[in-house]
């Protein structure tokens, strides 16, 4: 179980004692959930049951994965507090745009997933282009988790990577294939409490040790002289401004617009959990509720990467740097954090709150593969009469094939500078362009059939293309990123940006010129052809809009306060 490798800290056993608890928890959830998972209703949208309270801290917890632990604290460390923009201007107008404007949509259809729905709107040839290039993204993802969880055991524990990721995987495709949506559901929940409780120690210590907010920015003043890792937008008026060579454009337009509303509108590993709230009030609330938590993830997630530029006695390089310096990587700040500040007891639960986050990512992930399967490939291209029980047992398998297909993708991740820019690369190929083609298929009635699939396809092959020609001749980053002192992150976001507009442009050309459905078709689907219930006679508090209004007003605060 362990490796040559030498670790951070040793594990007391009180420390193992929370963490065996914590896996025999999950493994119980699943196994209980059983019974109720028989139908595709059930196994596959939790039986549209879910309160807005657990929706939406279920759709909040599926991203609060190894992405935001481990991958956002990295990030911090690199480019300061620019990261937070991937938590408040890069998440919270779209989760709220998602709750007002698009679940009505997704609710009403009855849909059970993103390609579903292109398929209501466009039809087949646009339902399977985007049901393989999500499922392709999926697996991948899922990989990030897996490596994450196995590196913090490497370096905090000595323990093999390859033990690692082999139990947190087969953990979670026990209790997905067991239990189905319902049984990530229920986890999440779980994880999502314990990542907080285990998570807080490092921020609330760290800045003791650091004096406070004002002892912190002073410290990380004077480790990096010359450059400004505090602010968040009074840096970005040039390229050359700022730690991660970014201009206010790049983050507004591509971060803020394109790959947010892209992955909180359309990813559906996401939107799976919304769709399974009891009734349209709770589908519209629940984005609304986990954007509220979602403003306060970054003091859990971006504080310790603050931290540690502030009160690390060494620096932190890329992976290629720390592998062949036999130093500490960027992604390895987490644990190098959590093994400064916790002792026995506390570290079991800050190494439990890791692995809740690792394995409620994964499980998104495998859950929303195993429905995307099914339902958007199996079901409509290779066996279309079946029974449901044959489809439920096909999501199980599935679920267990997907894992397996993860754990190698889980080695690719070695291969970049860092989990960020892995992760912002695969959104700027595949949800960039599937924003473009949803949005002008949920507001625009004129879109036709041919417009959206021949969109999407152009968009994502010229993500790919843009991203394949930088690689290629590093010198067109001045045209990709505009910008020749671009870093990976900047460049990611132009490229999401330029995947847009492409696929924007190619759906409204194409469908200029080829017939559209007839608005009897549309009903359900578009706006401008379709009935949206309101919440007439409710009190005003009891209504989505009010809070939503609510939660956009703390955040233009915000942008006030740490400008």
């Amino acid at each position: 179980m362990t490796s040559a490798a030498s670790k951070l800290i040793s594990l007391g056993g009180v420390d193992i004692a929370i963490i065996v608890v914590y896996f025999a928890m999950v493994l119980a959830i699943g196994f209980y959930l059983k019974g109720k998972s028989g139908t595709g209703e059930d196994f596959f949208l939790a039986g549209r049951e879910m309160t807005m309270w657990i929706a939406g801290l279920s759709f909040l917890s599926a991203n609060l994965g190894s992405l935001e632990l481990m991958g956002w604290a990295a990030a911090a460390y690199q480019y300061g507090i620019l990261a937070t923009h991937w938590y408040w201007v890069g998440a919270i107008p779209a989760m709220l745009f998602l709750g007002i404007v698009m679940m009505p949509f997704y609710y009403i259809s009855k849909t059970h997933s993103v390609p579903g729905y292109l398929q209501l709107r466009f039809g087949e040839p646009s339902r399977a282009l985007s049901a393989v290039t999500f499922g392709f993204m999926t697996v991948l993802m899922s990989g990030i988790n897996m490596y994450s969880m196995a590196l913090v055991m490497k370096v905090v524990l000595g323990w093999d990577i390859n033990f690692s990721i082999w139990v947190s995987s087969i953990t979670v495709a026990i209790y997905v294939a067991l239990g189905g949506l319902r049984s990530a559901i229920f986890n999440e929940v779980l994880q999502f409490i314990l990542i907080w409780v285990g998570a807080l120690v490092i921020p609330i210590v760290g800045l003791v040790e650091a004096g406070g907010w004002d002892g912190m920015v002073a410290k990380i003043q004077h480790n990096w002289a010359g450059q400004d890792y505090t602010h968040l937008w009074s840096t970005m008026g040039s390229f050359t401004g700022n730690p991660m060579g970014i201009h206010w454009t790049g983050i507004v337009l591509g971060l803020g617009w394109v790959i947010s509303f892209g992955y909180w509108t359309t990813d559906f590993l996401v939107v799976q959990r919304v769709l399974a709230a009891k009734d349209m009030r709770a589908a519209k609330m629940a984005p609304i509720i986990g954007a509220a938590f979602k403003m306060m993830v970054p003091f859990i997630v971006i504080l310790p990467g603050l931290l540690a530029l502030a009160v690390l006695p060494f620096k932190l390089t890329a992976e290629d740097a720390a592998l062949a310096s036999g130093g500490h990587s960027y992604n390895e700040v987490l644990p190098i954090m959590l093994a400064r500040y916790c002792g026995p007891g506390l570290l079991g639960l800050g190494i439990t709150a890791l692995i809740a986050g690792f394995m409620s990512g994964m499980a998104g992930n495998v859950s929303a593969f195993a429905t995307v399967w099914t339902y958007d490939i199996y079901r409509a291209f290779i066996k279309k009469d079946a029974t449901d029980a044959h489809y439920v047992a096909m999501g199980r398998w599935c679920t267990i094939l997907g894992v397996l297909v993860s754990i190698g993708t889980a080695y690719l991740v070695m291969q970049f500078k860092s989990i960020m820019d892995y992760v912002q690369a695969l959104f700027s190929f595949f949800i960039a362009p599937l924003f473009g083609t949803v949005l002008l298929g949920m507001l625009w009635k004129r879109a036709t059939p041919q417009g959206g699939f021949w969109g999407l396809l152009t968009g994502t092959l010229s993500s790919i293309a843009m991203w394949a020609w930088v690689k290629a001749d590093p010198t067109a980053l001045k045209y990709i990123a505009l910008s020749p002192n671009a870093k990976d992150m900047a460049e990611n976001m132009y490229r999401a940006l330029w995947s847009w507009l492409i696929c924007v442009a190619v759906t409204v050309a194409v469908s200029l010129a080829t017939k559209p459905k007839p608005e009897s078709e549309l009903n359900g689907l578009v706006y401008g052809c379709t009935e949206v219930p309101h919440e007439h006679g409710l009190p005003l508090w009891h209504k989505p809009g009010f809070w939503a209004a609510v939660a956009a007003v703390v955040f233009v605060i915000l942008q006030i306060v740490f400008w």
